[in-house]
């Protein structure tokens, strides 16, 4: 089986409707009990002084709402993860423009890292939240100890071949496990003029496409050299480059223009 993992955004969408959080129906149920010590600590942070709840959680005077949604988790509605994740990279997936049979194909083989809930499938319900993977939460000290162990031997569990969209401090909370069969595609743009760079936007627009190229592909992609094979069809220029190391993934250099 392929695995997908994807980061979380910034950006969340509240979810409306009375269906709440339930921790134990999310995958990875190994992962419960750190699930609710987080929880846990992030609604008693929320609750606190509105000032040192701002600092620990990194928002604004203005953006105070998402403390207050923070405060609400337990009895805020739920949705599923690629409804509540917006910005560039969902918006380029587009989770809710595929058919039917490429979103169940998605939600069997797609994990969001969340700095909340850990590991979650693309289709398990959870509520908006305010927390960023490089947050230190003052009970349970910094998220990437608290959660690089666990997921990394959820991850280990597995034995999937694994395609890893993460962004850095979110492959952090989850190490790739060592042996791993696992390809980091690394995204640049071709610049009017020199070598190709890392450009943000175009990173995670870029990702996903692939994602989506991937549901939509009648190939079954299980192996870096299908991956590449799917990525090129999107216009890009791919390139494999295999680690001399033994137990290091393989990285697939992506190289695209201006989307």
């Amino acid at each position: 089986m392929t695995l997908l993992l994807l980061p979380p955004s910034e950006s969340k969408e509240s979810a409306h409707g009375r269906t709440k959080l339930k921790l134990n129906d999310l995958a990875f149920p190994e992962l419960a009990k750190i699930r609710a010590d987080v929880l846990a600590e992030l609604i008693r942070v929320s609750n606190g002084p509105a000032k040192t709840a701002r600092r620990i959680l990194g928002v604004s005077e203005k953006q105070q709402w998402e403390i207050e949604r923070n405060q609400q988790l337990m009895q805020s509605a739920v949705a599923p993860a690629w409804q509540i994740y917006t910005g560039v990279l969902y918006d380029a997936l587009s989770f809710e423009t595929l058919t039917k049979s490429q979103q169940t194909k998605l939600e069997k083989m797609t994990f969001v890292q969340s700095a909340l809930f850990g590991l979650i499938a693309i289709g398990n319900h959870i509520p908006a939240y305010r927390l960023s993977g490089d947050c230190n939460l003052p009970k349970l000290g910094a998220l990437t100890k608290v959660w690089a162990s666990a997921c990394s031997e959820a991850l280990a569990s597995t034995n999937d071949f694994v395609v890893d969209l993460r962004s850095g401090i979110y492959q952090k909370l989850g190490p790739l496990p060592k042996d791993c069969d696992a390809v980091i595609p690394k995204i640049m743009q071709r610049m009017p003029a020199g070598p190709p760079k890392v450009v943000s936007h175009h990173n995670k627009a870029t990702k996903g496409r692939i994602v989506r190229a991937i549901a939509q592909s009648p190939r079954t992609v299980n192996a870096v050299d299908s991956l590449a094979e799917v990525v090129a069809e999107l216009g890009a220029e791919v390139a494999i480059q295999k680690s001399e190391k033994l137990g290091q993934a393989t990285v697939l250099q992506v190289v695209v223009d201006l989307l």
